[in-house]
């Protein structure tokens, strides 16, 4: 098969120049930075140390900053382990010092509980609670999946039709600075539909280069019509089962992997592509089964989120992405 792309999440088990030589070699093409999960301080310090080792680089490494968008992310706190039945507060604040208090700083948050399923989802479906009362700026929740959680992780309801889109305050400092460095691609979060895509395109030029994430099922089902304003679409598995239930992702993927050789820009897997490499030394069965077939339905290629970010072997995560190159 072709030199297909393979896109690396750079984080704390890949924050160095040798892992990051090492991971070009085995077969990234390129790097992402989750610009959701870093102050602006540390955005700016990865981007000084990164852009000397890009610029020696041939060819360049393409580097993606993900921008928030209109996702909606827990603001800062300690992290925690929440317990089955345990209640929690979520509340409109930036940040908590307050155990069991969750800070969630967006105001369309809480408009959109009233009219949005009382059931939550948290750090790509990890953790699930349930809303028990709703105030105008608080929201009082069970947790009915248990699980490990930290700040700035996704959250979302199960079902909503409210959103209001935009880019943060934050997102619009990220492109201002990046715009002045070579070889920036912009990844947009939670795209509702293409006309959110056009207002983009629109906003930063035709000389952008915008990936469009698909995490919603409106977004899935105007993949076309997004493609005409994107380089590339993601297909990202996480956030689509955090949205739809994991039964509605599969059915979103299925639809989505139909068409992937059809649209107007390529298509890359992302989500969990080589999960059980976060902590495991080699990808599963399934999962090397998963990749030939997302090659063979005509997406371009693959982008690594846990794998290489937080993994135990960022570079065999990389190795084990490209192993079908060498049959083309």
């Amino acid at each position: 098969m072709e030199n297909y792309p393979i896109t690396a999440t750079l984080g704390p088990a890949s924050s160095i120049e040798a892992v990051w030589r090492a991971m070009l070699s085995a077969g990234a093409t390129g790097f992402r930075l989750n610009t959701s999960h870093l102050e602006l301080e540390q955005l700016w310090a990865w981007l000084e140390r990164l852009e000397p080792f890009l610029s020696a680089c041939q060819p360049r490494p393409a580097l993606t900053l993900d921008l928030q968008g209109s996702k909606w992310r827990l603001g800062h706190f300690a992290p925690l382990e929440l317990s089955a039945g345990q209640v929690v507060e979520l509340v409109l604040a930036p940040s908590s010092d307050q155990p069991g208090r969750l800070p969630v700083p967006h105001a369309d948050f809480f408009q959109a509980a009233p009219i949005s399923s009382p059931e939550l989802r948290l750090n790509d479906a990890r953790v699930h609670l349930q809303v028990e009362s709703i105030a105008a700026e608080r929201l009082l929740a069970r947790v009915t999946r248990p699980g490990r959680l930290s700040a700035h992780k996704g959250i979302t309801y199960l079902d909503s039709g409210f959103r209001s889109e935009t880019l943060s305050e934050k997102d619009e400092q990220i492109i201002r600075q990046a715009n002045e460095l070579p070889g920036i691609c912009y990844a947009i979060s939670y795209l509702r539909d293409a006309a959110e895509m056009r207002r983009y395109r629109a906003w930063l030029g035709p000389q952008a280069y915008l990936v469009a994430k698909l995490e919603r099922a409106q977004a899935v089902a105007e993949a076309k019509q997004i493609a005409l304003d994107a380089n590339e679409l993601w297909v990202c598995r996480g956030d689509l089962g955090a949205e739809l239930g994991l039964p509605g992702m599969a059915r979103a993927v299925h639809n989505i992997s139909g068409l992937v050789h059809r649209l107007a820009c390529p298509v890359l897997m992302a989500g969990q592509v080589l999960e059980h490499m976060t902590a495991g030394d080699g990808p599963t069965r399934a999962e090397v089964c998963a990749l030939h077939d997302a090659l063979a339905l005509g997406y371009r290629g693959f982008v690594l989120s846990d794998e290489t970010a937080i993994g135990q072997h960022p570079v065999e995560a990389c190795q084990a992405a490209a192993m079908f190159r060498a049959e083309g």
